[in-house]
């Protein structure tokens, strides 16, 4: 992909493409979604949407369409879409747990005891039915836990319950022996039962935004912006069949007798961390988050030699990850497909942003030298190896370090990046 830059009349940046020895002056883009994507995707300057079976440069498809024609297209060069073709591998919960599960056993294995600890972030896990007896072994050990189970192809809440007696499992599989559920394997996890609470609710922190351009080798990119989702009920272990007080879904929240549609059960990131370091102090919220770091970059690397890489591809990832009162996060699960339906006009905005600087990384119109650290709000951390902060070298209490090139819930000045970093494209009028 060729492109020669020009400036119309109005001072508006212009493209003119050139794919294949052919110009044409546009992205020409295809999407079967219908949510914030498609408003991003519409007031591109320069992208005109095709229909039906029209050739395209660029597809953000569901992953529905991807498993039923990627093998079947031909893709030129410049072409790109918005999943790798096996990213299960990450986001189904019983291959996410598996995944890592071998990553952490290689590295104690070829690096030692101490590396593998670092794995520690995801919740006791077994793959139903063939880790059952695993399972009942490590439930009769821990007598009175609770464990929470999750459908693997079920999203919003669908299917989860929790349970503290075996014959919970046997009562769901007599009711489940006509359907889908009993098809797929099912993880069943133990229930976090120290969690963080805010005013005696529950907090979710669900944190999207890994964005991952490659993975041979690795390239990935964090966003400044993310939100944590709350519970409407106030918590309580005295019974687990309360949905309102357990899941933090919006899809489930909404339905709550007293759900409140103007304030929501969301806080944007940093909201929740300045609460957080007023609250605990900066030094344990900066240690939080650098543990949060390490989740992203140990979960991508658990699956980068399964993953099917394709220069084509890219990802989007949102991240549901459980504080506890502790301050350790606890990675739930990863989403291939993060919802961007808006809850309010805050949520509509961020997500709004978040996807404008996913094309922007995404680069189709070619601005980009890809020597970039920073592009709108997202944060390259990952290039082969670490990234680090060029513009700070911290004495960081009492000692020398290096910073992890990471601002998740920090101030997110986006415009005005943004406006220096294509300065070189644009002209006064």
């Amino acid at each position: 992909l060729h492109t020669n830059t020009s400036i119309g009349s109005s001072g508006a940046f212009c493209c003119y493409f050139v794919v294949n020895g052919e110009g044409r002056s546009c992205v020409r883009y295809k999407c079967g979604l219908f949510n914030t994507i498609q408003d991003v995707l519409r007031q591109r300057p320069n992208w005109v949407e095709v229909k039906d079976d029209g050739e395209w440069d660029f597809n953000w498809c569901d992953v529905g369409w991807l498993r039923e024609n990627f093998d079947h297209s031909y893709m030129d060069e410049h072409v790109k879409i918005n999943h790798f073709r096996n990213h299960y591998e990450l986001s189904r919960k019983n291959l996410m747990v598996k995944n890592l599960k071998r990553y952490q056993k290689n590295l104690e294995k070829e690096v030692g005891r101490e590396e593998a600890f670092k794995c520690d972030f995801f919740p006791c896990t077994f793959v139903l039915p063939s880790e059952y007896h695993l399972f009942v072994e490590e439930f009769n050990r821990n007598p009175g836990s609770i464990w929470i189970m999750k459908p693997v192809a079920k999203s919003q809440g669908k299917g989860i319950f929790l349970f503290r007696k075996l014959k919970d499992i046997i009562d769901w599989k007599k009711e489940s022996v006509h359907s889908e559920e009993q098809k797929d394997a099912v993880p069943v996890e133990n229930y976090v039962l120290s969690t963080l609470l805010l005013y005696l609710h529950i907090v979710y922190t669900y944190i999207l935004f890994c964005f991952v351009f490659q993975y041979v080798p690795l390239k990935a990119w964090l966003y400044r912006d993310g939100f944590a989702r709350f519970s409407g009920t106030r918590f309580s272990l005295s019974t687990i069949d309360d949905k309102y007080m357990h899941l933090t879904n919006v899809s489930v929240q909404k339905t709550a007798p007293n759900y409140n549609h103007e304030e929501g059960c969301k806080w944007e990131m940093q909201q929740l961390r300045r609460y957080l370091t007023a609250k605990h102090g900066r030094e344990l919220i900066e240690n939080l988050f650098k543990e949060m770091d390490n989740i992203f970059i140990r979960s991508l690397q658990s699956v980068q030699k399964v993953i099917i890489n394709d220069k084509h591809c890219f990802e989007l990832y949102g991240y549901d990850i459980l504080l506890d009162e502790n301050l350790k996060p606890w990675l739930i699960e990863v989403n291939a497909s993060p919802s961007h339906t808006p809850s309010s006009r805050e949520d509509y905005e961020m997500k709004f942003r978040l996807l404008e600087d996913t094309l922007n990384v995404v680069d189709m119109e070619g601005r980009l030298t890809g020597k970039e650290k920073r592009v709108g709000g997202y944060d390259l951390m990952w290039n082969n190896g670490p990234v680090y902060r060029e513009d700070v070298y911290l004495q960081t209490f009492g000692s020398s370090c290096f910073t992890a090139n990471t601002y998740l819930g920090c101030l997110n000045d986006r415009e005005k990046q943004l406006r220096h970093l294509f300065k070189p494209f644009q002209r006064r009028t």
